[in-house]
C-alpha cells in the first residue's frame, strides 16, 4: 500500500523540528537515468546539491548513468558546471566538495551488474535503513529498458522510481506501458512527474480554494464564466526535434501539464489533504471529461518549423495548440476550459485565469466604463514568483461616476518566506523520498486523458502557419469568441519593491 504520509509543511534549513514536522526521512541513493542529459544539467543536479546541502534530505549519495562513457570524476566536473550555471542557489567550494563527495557515475554500457554493485556500496555507506529512488529522466521509448535494467540489477526492493512524461502517446500505448511497469514496480512505487504540479502557485490553488470563504462559494458555474490555461514558450525546439516532431505540443505540453493543472482549478473538495484523497478527486475531474472535439481545436505550425535539422519537410506536427475543454458534472456543466500552448510564441507565460460572470444588469450610464474590459478574473502565475492577482472595477477619481478596472495583486516574494520557496523538481523529488503522490499522477488519470483524446488524435485538424512571435493562428480567436483570450495583457504584473 502507499504511503499515507500527510505533507504539511517543510522544515527551514537549520529549524529544530516541531511536533507538526514531517518524519524523518531514511538515508537514500538516488540512482539518475539520463544523468548527462539536458534535464539533468538544468533541474536535477542542481536541484539535488540544493536539497543535500538545504537539509531538507537525509544523507543521500547519488549515482548517475547514461550512455556516455565517463568516469566518476569526470561526471563530477559537469555535474559541477551545470550547478554553476544553472543552479539558483550558489554553493561554496566547501558545500561543493561535500556534494561531489556523494556523487558516482556508471556508464549504462557496464550493464546492470555494474550499476547493482555501485548501489549496493553506496547502501554500505549509508546503513541498513536506506532506500532507493531511481529518476528516469531519459526518452519515454527508453523507458522500457530502463525498468528491465532495474529488474535484472535486483533493484526493485526498497525502491520508488519516477517517470518523466510524457507517459504514453495513446491510450493503447500509455496501457501497455502501464502493464510493463506494474509488472516490475508496484503502483505505489511510481511517480509520475508533471513539474507544473510542483510550483509555489499551483499548490496556492489549492489554499485559495478550499481555505477561504471568499472564493469556495463562488467555484462553480453558477459564478464562473470560463477558465482559461495559457502557457506560451517563447522558445524554440532548442535542439530537441527528435523528440519533438513524433510528439508535438498537445502530448508534450497539453496531456502531461495543462490538463493536469487543470484538474487542481476543477476538483471536488478532498476529504483530507492526503494523496490518496486528492489523486482521487483528480481523477473523477479526468473521467468527467467530455471527449475532445476537433472542432474544438486549432493546431498550428510556426513558419520555418518543417526547415528546423531533424524535421521532415512534410511534417503535420502542431508546435501551437488551442482547444475547448468541457467537464460533464454538476459543479462545471456549461463552463468551457480554454487551453493554450506553443512554441516562439509573442511571450513565455504561465497564467490560469478564472473569469467571474458579469452583473445581469447594470445601473450606470452608458459611457461610464462597465463592462467595457471584461469580465473579473482570478489570474495564478505560475512563474516562480507565484503571484495572485484579482481584478475588479472601481471608480475613477474624481467627478462624475467613470469605471476602470483595478487589481489587487499578491507575490511570494513579498512576504518574508520567500527564500524557503522550493523550485519545482526539489519539491516533486523530496515529495517521491516521502512516498508522497498528491502532486503526481497516477495510472487511471493518465489512461483517462488518452481516452477522452482519441477523437482528437484520430482525427486531427490540419495546422495552420503562425509567424514566430505571434501569439497563434489568428483562428484562436474564433475559438473563444464572443469571449477574449486574457493574454497578452493589458497591464504589467506590479514588481516586488527592493
Amino acid at each position: 500500500m502507499p504511503d499515507r504520509t500527510q505533507t504539511i509543511a517543510y522544515p527551514a534549513p537549520g529549524s529544530r523540528p516541531s511536533r507538526r514536522d514531517p518524519e524523518p526521512l531514511a538515508p537514500h541513493v538516488i540512482v539518475l537515468f539520463g544523468a548527462t542529459g539536458d534535464l539533468a544539467k538544468r533541474k536535477l543536479l542542481p536541484g539535488l546539491a540544493y536539497l543535500q546541502q538545504s537539509k531538507f534530505t537525509p544523507d543521500v549519495r547519488v549515482i548517475g548513468t547514461a550512455t556516455e562513457d565517463l568516469s566518476s570524476d569526470e561526471f563530477r566536473e559537469r555535474a559541477r558546471k551545470a550547478v554553476e550555471t544553472f543552479g539558483t542557489h550558489k554553493m561554496s567550494d566547501q558545500e561543493w566538495a561535500q556534494f561531489a563527495d556523494r556523487l558516482e557515475y556508471v556508464p549504462v554500457t557496464a550493464g546492470p551488474d555494474a550499476l547493482a554493485v555501485a548501489v549496493k556500496a553506496a547502501e554500505e555507506l549509508l546503513g541498513p535503513d536506506t532506500r532507493r529512488l531511481h529518476y528516469l529522466s531519459v526518452p519515454p521509448k527508453a523507458a522500457q529498458a530502463v525498468i528491465a535494467m532495474l529488474r535484472d540489477a535486483g533493484l526493485v526492493e526498497r525502491a520508488r522510481v519516477v517517470m518523466e512524461k510524457p507517459f504514453g502517446d495513446d491510450l493503447a500505448s500509455a496501457i501497455d506501458l502501464n502493464d510493463f511497469v506494474h509488472e516490475t514496480f508496484d503502483e505505489s512505487q511510481i511517480f509520475r512527474i508533471d513539474h507544473f504540479l510542483g510550483k509555489e502557485a499551483a499548490l496556492n490553488i489549492l489554499a485559495f480554494r478550499f481555505a477561504n470563504g471568499l472564493f469556495e462559494p463562488i467555484w462553480n458555474r453558477n459564478f464562473i464564466d470560463h477558465v482559461q490555461i495559457d502557457i506560451p514558450e517563447s522558445l524554440g525546439l532548442d535542439q530537441r526535434a527528435t523528440f519533438y516532431e513524433p510528439t508535438g505540443a498537445f502530448k508534450d505540453m497539453v496531456v502531461t501539464h495543462l490538463m493536469q493543472v487543470m484538474s487542481f482549478v476543477a476538483m471536488e473538495p478532498p476529504t483530507a489533504l492526503e494523496p490518496r484523497a486528492i489523486s482521487e478527486e483528480k481523477n473523477k475531474v479526468f473521467r468527467s471529461m467530455l471527449p475532445i472535439n476537433p472542432g474544438d481545436v486549432v493546431r498550428g505550425q510556426y513558419s520555418g518549423y518543417r526547415g528546423e535539422e531533424g524535421v521532415a519537410p512534410d511534417s503535420d506536427t502542431e508546435t501551437f495548440i488551442a482547444l475547448k475543454v468541457e467537464i460533464d458534472n454538476w459543479r462545471w456543466a456549461g463552463v468551457p476550459f480554454y487551453l493554450r500552448t506553443g512554441k516562439k510564441m509573442a511571450e513565455g507565460q504561465r497564467i490560469i485565469s478564472i473569469a467571474f460572470k458579469e452583473a445581469p444588469k447594470t445601473m450606470f450610464p452608458a459611457g461610464s466604463g462597465v463592462g467595457s474590459e471584461g469580465p473579473d478574473h482570478l489570474t495564478f502565475d505560475l512563474a516562480d514568483s507565484s503571484r495572485v492577482s484579482l481584478s475588479f472595477y472601481g471608480k475613477r477619481p474624481g467627478p462624475g461616476m467613470r469605471l476602470e478596472k483595478l487589481s489587487m495583486q499578491f507575490s511570494t516574494q513579498e512576504t518574508g518566506s520567500a527564500g524557503d520557496v522550493l523550485e519545482a523538481y526539489e519539491r516533486l523529488i523530496l515529495d517521491a523520498m516521502r512516498g508522497d503522490h498528491t502532486l503526481f499522477t497516477t495510472a487511471e488519470g493518465i489512461e483517462s486523458l488518452w481516452d477522452r483524446s482519441a477523437p482528437l488524435l484520430d482525427d486531427p485538424p490540419p495546422v495552420k502557419p503562425y509567424q514566430p512571435g505571434t501569439w497563434g493562428p489568428n483562428a484562436i480567436h474564433q475559438l473563444i469568441a464572443p469571449r477574449a483570450w486574457r493574454l497578452p495583457f493589458e497591464r504589467e504584473w506590479r514588481q516586488a519593491k527592493p
